[in-house]
């Protein structure tokens, strides 16, 4: 039962990861993804945030299933979400003032995040709470950490740093990050530049992906032809 578990576990952690991730699989949230991720610090905020409300909602929604009308499902899941994200709005307005001015409108857009909605009607609402969780941990963190790669992509290419402003989530001084080189290619930090890089971890992913799966299917092959 205990392997049952861990196993069950992992497959979803590795689906909201690589597999099912929102962004570079599903392409939901592009909105924010895409505006948000001119560098790391940003894509770093929002993404914890967003796999915060994510989870929670999953959680709620997963508690809640057996009480809700399907009728009036949606309209009930967007009220917990835009609940959760409006505390998720105040807490970041409370500790983190200069990140929250960084943001600005993005963090309370959470609530239209369509990765959201979807993991509530698709998963959370189908399932036990802590299946729905780790669900949401696990869709949330793929987001997240597709948010931080773009974002510190975008930043290096196009600012020639990574890691500047960090001190807008841990405090303290400004600091100016890893600087790699002066200059940069200004065009990754408009969004021309958001485009062209989530095409990229899309392709990168899909090679990867096909890599993979030649790799797997090799030794069959082989045993095949030597027979």
């Amino acid at each position: 039962m205990s392997n049952n578990s861990n196993y069950s576990g992992m497959k979803q952690l590795l689906g909201g990861l690589w597999h099912e991730n929102p962004g570079l699989v599903q392409l939901l949230g592009l909105c924010p993804l895409l505006a948000v991720t001119t560098s790391f610090v940003n894509g770093l905020g929002l993404g914890l945030a967003t796999m915060l409300v994510l989870a929670a909602s999953n959680l709620l929604i997963s508690l809640t299933r057996r009480f809700i009308y399907a009728e009036i499902r949606v309209p009930l899941y967007v009220i917990i979400i835009a609940s959760l994200v409006t505390c998720a709005e105040l807490i970041v307005k409370a500790w983190f003032p200069d990140l929250d001015r960084s943001l600005g409108i993005f963090i309370p857009l959470i609530v239209t995040n369509c990765a959201i909605v979807a993991r509530a009607e698709i998963f959370a609402s189908r399932n036990p709470p802590l299946p729905a969780l780790l669900d949401g941990i696990a869709m949330g963190a793929g987001f997240a950490l597709l948010l931080c790669a773009i974002g510190a992509f975008r930043e290096l290419v196009g600012q020639g740093s990574v890691f500047a402003n960090l001190n807008l989530i841990t405090g303290g001084n400004s600091s100016a990050g890893l600087q790699f080189f002066d200059g940069g290619f200004l065009l990754m930090l408009l969004p021309p530049g958001a485009f062209f890089s989530l095409a990229l971890a899309i392709a990168l992913k899909n090679w990867i992906d096909q890599k993979r799966a030649r790799a797997a299917h090799q030794p069959v092959d082989a045993n095949i032809e030597q027979r």
